[in-house]
C-alpha cells in the first residue's frame, strides 16, 4: 500500500514538473510555444509568408512541439520505479 502511495506522489511531482516544462518551435518566422500539459501558450504567425506556406509550417511546428513534449514526459516517467515505458 506504501508503493502505491509513493508512486502516487511521484506522479503528482511529475504532473507539476510538466505543468512548469515549456517546449518552443520556431520555423521561417512562425513560433509555437505548448507546456507539458499539451496546452497552446503561444502561435506566432509570419505576415511576409503566403496562406499555404503559413498553415504548412505551423502544422509543422505544433506536430515538432507535440512529439518533443510527449518525449520528455517518457523520459521522466522512465525515472519513476514501475512507470518505466
Amino acid at each position: 500500500m506504501f508503493d502505491k502511495l509513493k508512486q502516487l506522489k511521484q506522479l503528482k511531482d511529475l504532473q507539476s514538473m510538466l505543468s512548469q516544462e515549456r517546449v518552443e518551435v520556431e520555423k521561417d518566422g512562425v513560433k509555437v510555444v505548448i507546456n507539458g500539459k499539451l496546452e497552446v501558450e503561444s502561435v506566432q504567425v509570419n505576415p511576409a509568408l503566403d496562406k499555404e506556406k503559413q498553415e504548412k509550417i505551423l502544422k509543422d511546428c505544433f506536430n515538432d512541439a507535440i512529439k518533443r513534449i510527449n518525449f520528455s514526459i517518457a523520459q521522466k516517467m522512465a525515472k519513476i520505479p514501475g512507470m518505466g515505458l
